[in-house]
């Protein structure tokens, strides 16, 4: 019988299991909106866009717990179409913000290179639905 190649498979099947069983990646965390906008997560922070027309947020958790943004910043770029604006983001809280007049709506495309003091700046995209 051909008993060498059955045995392969079921080596495979269960060194498969194991490895997916190994994944340290937190799967229970959840990364909902908690306060209407869309969330993205990078490097285990939740990055959490808020855009409307006079006003842009970015909400940012480590793990489901607010993370500390008194010394941060963002530089925000929204596509809209043909359109580009760049947007200044400064701590108000527990959050960055802007105020002015902005082009947000389904299809606009937002990179944020944020920056957090004592860590290098990361990139963030979002897609507003």
């Amino acid at each position: 019988m051909k008993m060498q190649p059955l045995l392969a498979s079921i080596a495979l099947t269960l060194a498969g299991s194991a490895f997916a069983a190994g994944d340290k990646h937190d799967h229970a965390h959840e990364h909902k909106p908690m306060h209407g906008g869309v969330v993205v997560e990078v490097k285990d922070i939740d990055y959490e866009l808020v855009a409307k027309p006079t006003m842009i947020q970015l909400h940012l958790r480590d793990h489901d717990k607010p993370a500390d943004v008194s010394k941060a910043s963002a530089k925000l770029t929204l596509l809209t179409g043909a359109e580009k604006q760049e947007v200044e983001l400064r701590p108000a809280g527990d959050k960055l913000e802007a105020s002015g007049t902005f082009k947000v709506g389904p299809g606009t495309k937002v990179v944020a290179l944020v920056t957090i003091a004592g860590k290098s700046a990361g990139t963030v995209r979002f897609a507003l639905k």
